[in-house]
């Protein structure tokens, strides 16, 4: 039997990137997905469901526990994937890009969540899995809101945890680190040398590459199955030992 099997499952901006991954993995274990996001699916996931809805919006969770429960009385899993990231130096940051990084990265996590509890109390307990980021450990420059987003991910996971655990509903958070998308491989493309950006790109993870959807994916699904039933209140960093390796001067 498939490690998911009977279990409905939630996805936020599971369609592209890493969500993508998360929703395929979780189909491939036999979990019925549902994917809330602003876009439509891409045929690769046509066996699941889409919940057309725009996460900034806080009559978005309402929206989302509504579309779930026309459909299925209770649930068994939540992903909060959906989040987004942009590059401003301080000086440059204004109000309104603060509130609006807050909106979809930590805000959305906490009252989506809020708003699907009766549905995973109806199933007796569950999971749910925030994506959070090696940057909520770590930083990058210019990525200031970002990485105070995903920091509190990594806090609110915590308390989450220690709150829900008394329902049976256990919360993780996974912290990738750099995997691969259309859009970062562009990055490196753009690179003045791109070979020589690769091979430093995977010089820094002593796996010797960059993760993949897939490998997010799979670490969801196990932490949303009944094998890791005993696991709840952790932050688990998935990055090739990047951010285990400490830098050389040559």
């Amino acid at each position: 039997m498939s490690s998911l099997a009977g279990k409905v499952a939630v996805v936020t901006g599971g369609g592209q990137g890493i969500g993508l991954g998360i929703s395929q993995a979780m189909l491939a274990a036999g979990a019925q997905v549902l994917v809330a996001q602003r876009s439509p699916l891409p045929e690769t996931l046509a066996e699941a469901n889409w919940i057309e809805t725009d996460l900034s919006q806080p009559d978005s969770y309402a929206t989302i526990a509504a579309a779930t429960q026309k459909q299925h009385a209770g649930i068994d899993i939540l992903v909060n994937n959906a989040g987004f990231m942009f590059e401003k130096t301080i000086d440059k940051m204004q109000l309104d890009d603060w509130n609006r990084m807050l909106a979809v990265n930590l805000t959305a996590p906490l009252f989506l969540s809020k708003a699907l509890l009766p549905l995973l109390r109806h199933n007796g307990g569950g999971s749910i899995i925030h994506i959070g980021s090696i940057e909520g450990l770590a930083a990058n420059p210019e990525h200031a809101a970002y990485c105070a987003t995903k920091g509190g991910v990594h806090a609110l996971t915590r308390a989450m945890a220690v709150d829900l655990g008394k329902d049976g509903i256990r919360v993780n958070a996974i912290a990738p680190g750099w995997i691969r998308s259309a859009l970062s491989d562009d990055y490196i493309n753009a690179q003045q040398d791109p070979d020589s950006a690769w091979q430093g790109l995977y010089q820094m993870h002593p796996s010797g590459r960059i993760g993949e959807p897939d490998d997010v994916g799979k670490l969801a699904v196990y932490l949303a199955g009944d094998d890791s039933e005993f696991i709840t209140g952790q932050v688990i960093v998935i990055d090739g030992g990047r951010t285990s390796k400490l830098p050389l001067p040559f």
